[in-house]
């Protein structure tokens, strides 16, 4: 998924999630941001603070590219469950998963929760580390319902939607109020206003 030629790469964003990488694609190519995908396992530490990690996982992104590197750092907070699973969604999915959180919220009746995202960009010309977040209210479903997305999008309704769960929508849908696409919007925003900055950004 990569964006013009070598000589016009202004960012590189860090992922192994495609279904990151398209919504980013679709939202960026708004802006006329050119960037490339690169699919590089980040060390990622033990927090609560979304913001921390993904500050810790761009550092060493880039000590690793030695290129303007962006990463994203997202979890679902589900309020009866004390903020669980939150920054450890990612793990949490893969162990449990879906049917594991819907396990622990048997019979509870406040299904209130929250997607977050903490976006953070370095570069040496606007050290340091720049964080941009994104959130948005919801309810955990009842039970899963749609095959669109990834992770935890099946079993969230977001509270300004329709009533489907984000696994119901496609990724234009899902980017008009997700919490990746508030955080990467205001990055977005920031960053087209470096277009007069010297190399590496042209």
């Amino acid at each position: 998924m990569s964006r013009s030629g070598e000589g016009d790469l202004r960012f590189v964003i860090v992922t192994t999630n495609m279904g990151k990488a398209e919504e980013f694609q679709k939202i960026f190519e708004r802006y006329g941001l050119k960037f490339r995908v690169e699919q590089l396992a980040t060390i990622e530490i033990q927090s609560m603070d979304l913001r921390e990690i993904a500050k810790h996982r761009v550092l060493h992104a880039y000590n690793v590219l030695r290129e303007p590197v962006m990463v994203e750092d997202a979890g679902l907070f589900v309020e009866a469950l004390g903020g669980f699973p939150g920054p450890f969604s990612s793990y949490v999915f893969r162990t449990i998963g879906i049917k594991g959180i819907l396990k622990l919220m048997e019979g509870v009746r406040d299904r209130r929760a929250q997607f977050r995202s903490a976006i953070a960009f370095y570069s040496p010309l606007t050290e340091p580390v720049k964080i941009f977040t994104g959130e948005v209210s919801g309810w955990v479903a009842e039970e899963p319902r749609g095959t669109k997305g990834f992770g935890f999008d099946p079993i969230f309704i977001p509270a300004e939607g329709d009533g489907r769960t984000f696994g119901e929508m496609d990724v234009e849908e899902k980017n008009a109020f997700s919490h990746r696409a508030r955080a990467a919007m205001r990055f977005a925003e920031w960053i087209s206003k470096l277009r007069g900055v010297a190399p590496p950004y042209r």
